[in-house]
């Protein structure tokens, strides 16, 4: 059989064993800053304390609209209203079955409009000034209540945020 080479195709390069670059390369090409990374800048941000109430573990992803996660996490849900976690993309945060942490979330941007997750909200979370603005925050918090998610008060919430030993 003839081994066949395709026309204007460079020749193989040959490599040499224990070949070490002068200089440190990351996979996938240059470093453009060593500056640290800001996003969400400039958005509405909340600090809540988020207690597992339930026997399983539950994680929480970066982008899951945090007013709806999973019924065993009690925290002042009236303040997560249009709002995710505020971590990088595709990373998570773990609570164990009787964990209670402090996590920050921060507002959607874009057209804040949050359709899925638990189905507690369908529709506009954004602020009632915008043009697109349609209040679904009182009938979201009726689903809440009665699909049995877990919430306490603003007062408490704000309460256990400073007994919180400062970091």
């Amino acid at each position: 059989m003839e081994d066949k080479k395709q026309k204007g195709a460079p020749a193989p390069k040959e490599i040499t064993p224990g070949f070490t670059p002068k200089q440190y390369v990351p996979v996938g090409g240059e470093i453009l800053s060593t500056a640290p990374i800001v996003y969400n800048e400039g958005r509405y941000t909340a600090k809540l304390i988020v207690r597992n109430t339930g026997d399983r573990p539950i994680q929480v992803g970066s982008h899951f609209h945090f007013f709806e996660v999973n019924r065993y996490l009690e925290f002042d849900r009236a303040a997560a209203f249009g709002c995710h976690l505020n971590i990088p993309a595709t990373t998570a945060i773990r609570f164990e079955p009787g964990d209670e942490k402090e996590v920050e979330v921060v507002a959607y941007s874009g057209k804040q409009y949050v359709i899925g997750f638990n189905g507690l909200v369908q529709g506009y979370t954004g602020s009632e000034d915008a043009p697109t603005y349609y209040p679904r925050r009182m009938q979201a918090t009726e689903n809440v209540r009665r699909l049995g998610f877990k919430v306490i008060d603003e007062t408490t919430a704000e309460a256990n945020l400073k007994k919180q030993p400062k970091k």
